[in-house]
């Protein structure tokens, strides 16, 4: 009777032990998701930084550029050109974010994506 409720406990224990790996494997796939997802948004944050300080400097300076028009009495509001359009949207691409209707805004991963491609060349 006392080995039957040894190899029981030994059992218990092993099936216990089987189920803590399990919960561990699991555990472990989570945090490297949550480290791909980190460095993902680490990599966006960044290229977000560089469009806004891009973004940033040149009104700066068109600020500078707009006070003398308007001091000469130029009441024409300021028209985008016709190609500036089209230049934002590649800058935007090179600088790693789609520009295509299916992924609009978020980070390109891998690569060049088809769909913006087509897009930048119609």
């Amino acid at each position: 009777m006392f080995m039957k409720d040894i190899f029981l406990r030994v059992d218990e224990l092993e099936s216990h032990l089987g189920t803590v790996h399990e919960e561990f494997g699991n555990l472990k796939l989570k945090i490297k998701e949550l480290l791909e997802e980190n460095q993902r948004l680490r990599i966006e944050n960044q290229q977000l930084r560089k469009v806004l300080k891009r973004e940033t400097e040149p009104a700066v300076a068109l600020e500078a550029v707009e006070e003398p028009a308007a001091a000469k009495g130029d009441k024409s509001p300021m028209v985008m050109g016709v190609g500036e359009g089209y230049d934002n949207l590649a800058r935007l691409y090179h600088e790693g974010f789609h520009i295509c209707n299916v992924y609009y805004g978020h980070l390109r991963m891998e690569g060049d994506c088809l769909f913006c491609l087509s897009f930048l060349s119609k």
